[in-house]
């Protein structure tokens, strides 16, 4: 059974709710799941404490026995510290070229 570390939603119409769930791959997004990992709530404010919560312990376990992570809990955990490189950027415009200059100057410099 391959693991992975994704999003479930909740909430009524228009004002979702998120939990951070460990399901197996196969499960529908809002179905079965193993564990609930954390919550996601995007109406909050970008700043407050309780718009992401992560139960860290466990999501380091299921990392470390294989699990895989969806695009955007990398972000969370990229911003929480737990990881570091999983975030990807993607696309092919403007916007993906000046990203990657950026990171060969960044990397020059530190250099």
């Amino acid at each position: 059974m391959s693991v992975r570390i994704r999003l479930a939603r909740g909430g009524a119409k228009k004002r979702p709710y998120y939990r951070i769930v460990a399901a197996d791959r196969r499960s529908p997004r809002d179905g079965r799941f193993l564990e609930k990992l954390g919550t996601y709530n995007p109406l909050l404010a970008d700043d407050s404490e309780a718009r992401v919560t992560l139960n860290e312990e466990r999501i380091r376990h299921y990392l470390q026995n294989g699990a895989s992570v969806s695009d955007r809990v990398a972000r969370f955990l990229d911003r929480a510290g737990i990881t570091q490189g999983l975030t990807k950027q993607r696309g092919t415009g403007k916007r993906a070229e000046a990203i990657a200059a950026k990171k060969a100057k960044d990397a020059e410099a530190a250099a």
